[in-house]
């Protein structure tokens, strides 16, 4: 057994070495300007384009990011191969790989006035690269909403006072959006009392638990995301994401200092150690799931963790839009892959904490992901706080993200299919482009993903195409390099964008034609259901074509730009 505040102790001094070093080249390497006109003020039009200042741009910026992935990754890593895999993906690959994708798309869609990566990589290779990217990640959006509607209802479903309190926290950000933005009453006194409410209601939630099973809440939570995703972003988006950042800050902020506390003043009876293997094997931990090969499934598990592509549609096209200085880009592009890191290690050391019990072995890794929630609950019982409350509101903070990340992708989802779409010509282009019917076809092929059942298959197709998008987005920001300045050097990028590429397609084609198709569908070992099963398939099978098409693309563009002396075949996008 291992201290906890050891793996705490050596995550943070590596990514200090990373955010002072390497992240300081990276701002000097793409020319950051602090007195450069940056988008927001250049188009600044109240709505879209809005300068914002570091710390609470900051705070939007990693409420958005930190869903619940880096929580639900790292966990299953951890439990499937043991602690130390999963700490030393998280460890170096976040500064080298990770925070360098979230940076880089933020920089890029600096310099093509808050684009996003889409209209970038369009701006170089054409309208077949930015339909290529569009079609992948509303792909990905949808998987996204699938993995996450289905662990907030087992989430709920073993923690029913979590259920309680996440809808009258979703109750409070509605009433906190009237009373900011409609009744425009005074800022500060309503954060301390809504703070307070958002708090208060894990007391609530103790004492009238909503007790339901995990099928009864997934249609619940889909329809949730569904009404949420068509509001206006003041009446729940905005004032939630702003709450949610005060349950951040108290979970994540709160673990930290209690990992230290537990360790170094620690009772006989209650040290912080890790209570899970530190290496499980190359085949996975056999009694909570089938054989699942270290390489490349444990690259793809932790997927946000280390590296997510869900973040470039965040970085560029959105924060992009609100940075007051490009200085800026540095801390909560490189930053805020950082934090997320340390979210993601925090996650790991709550199940550590907790270890395997025999429950787990027979309902699968599906079922020990809660563990996140009583683990938290261990690490602030050494501030005092009892783990009766404890575990509930680390549940809260879990689902809170949960919520957040399910409904804001839906949202994502219909305006890449928007623009995908275009100017509607015809009566289906019409229907596809509607809010409702758009968001509906996601929530109905979300369900039937997850349909089968079967949970660790499908958040590895999730983190799998999440961490090629990534891919995508790297190959984003190398074009770019490549067409701006031949002097530019292309390992910061296109290494990791290698690397990403190959991890992730072998990653589809085991998951796919050998787990899903052989396995599961021709030989019949699996009681998930074959049409999900098949739908997984297809999805993952378009999803490697999409992406060697636009790789090839890229790399192709690539290499012309080096002939041609970097001088650029298009002038979009290449003014510094």
């Amino acid at each position: 057994m291992v201290a906890i505040l050891w793996l705490v102790v050596g995550i943070l001094a590596l990514f200090s070495v990373g955010y002072l070093g390497y992240s300081r080249y990276l701002a000097q390497f793409v020319g950051l300007d602090e007195d450069a006109e940056t988008p927001a003020h250049k188009y600044e039009d109240g709505q879209e384009y809005v300068p914002a200042k570091k710390p609470v741009l900051l705070g939007h910026h990693y409420s958005s990011i930190a869903g619940g992935a880096p929580i639900v990754g790292p966990i299953t890593a951890g439990l499937l191969w043991g602690w130390l895999p999963a700490v030393l993906w998280i460890a170096i690959g976040n500064p080298l790989m990770g925070a360098v994708h979230d940076f880089v798309s933020l920089s890029a869609s600096l310099r093509h006035e808050g684009r996003s990566i889409g209209y970038i990589i369009g701006e170089y290779i054409g309208d077949d690269g930015k339909n290529l990217l569009l079609w992948f990640a509303f792909l990905t959006i949808i998987l996204v909403v699938a993995v996450f509607a289905f662990v907030v209802g087992l989430v709920f479903a073993q923690y029913p006072s979590a259920a309680t309190a996440s809808i009258l926290y979703i109750m409070l950000a509605l009433v906190f959006g009237v009373y900011l933005y409609q009744l425009d009453l005074p800022f500060i006194p309503g954060t301390v009392v809504f703070v307070a409410l958002v708090f208060a209601s894990v007391f609530v939630g103790m004492r009238f638990p909503i007790e339901l099973t995990q099928q009864q809440w997934i249609p619940i939570v889909l329809l949730y995301s569904l009404i949420a995703s068509v509001l206006p972003v003041w009446t729940l988006l905005q004032p939630r994401d702003y709450l949610s950042s005060f349950l951040l800050y108290a979970g994540v902020g709160g673990a930290l200092v209690a990992v230290v506390v537990g360790t170094l003043f620690a009772t006989s009876n209650a040290p912080l150690v890790t209570n899970i293997p530190a290496f499980t094997g190359f085949g996975g931990n056999s009694t909570l799931g089938a054989f699942s090969p270290l390489f490349p499934m444990l690259f793809v598990t932790i997927a946000c963790g280390t590296i997510s592509g869900f973040h470039s549609l965040v970085s560029s096209g959105t924060t992009a839009k609100q940075l007051n200085k490009e200085t800026d880009a540095r801390l909560i592009g490189y930053g805020g892959m950082l934090g997320e890191g340390l979210l993601a290690t925090i996650s790991l050391c709550a199940v550590a904490v907790v270890g395997v019990t025999a429950s787990d072995a027979t309902g699968g890794v599906g079922l020990a992901l809660p563990k996140f929630a009583k683990g938290g609950g261990i690490f602030l019982s050494s501030l005092g706080i009892p783990v009766e409350f404890g575990a509930p509101f680390m549940a809260l903070v879990m689902v809170s993200f949960l919520l957040t990340s399910t409904d804001t992708a839906l949202r994502l989802g219909r305006y890449l299919f928007e623009e995908i779409v275009g100017q509607p010509e015809t009566q289906v282009e019409e229907v596809a482009s509607n809010r409702y019917a758009n968001s509906l076809f996601q929530c109905v092929v979300a369900y039937v993903l997850i349909a089968s059942g079967t949970w660790t298959p499908l958040w590895q197709l999730f983190g799998s195409a999440n961490q090629l998008l990534a891919a995508l987005a790297l190959l984003t920001a190398t074009v770019w390099l490549a067409n701006w300045d031949e002097s530019k050097q292309l390992i910061s990028t296109g290494v990791p964008m290698v690397l990403m590429a190959g991890i992730t397609v072998c990653a589809l084609v085991y998951l796919e034609y050998y787990q899903n198709l052989y396995q599961g569908l021709l030989l019949g070992n699996t009681e998930s259901a074959a049409w999900s099963l098949a739908l997984q398939v297809i999805i993952g099978t378009v999803l490697i074509g999409l992406a060697l098409s636009l790789l090839q693309k890229g790399i192709a563009n690539v290499r012309k730009a080096r002939s041609r002396g970097g001088q650029p075949a298009t002038d979009g996008g290449t003014e510094q």
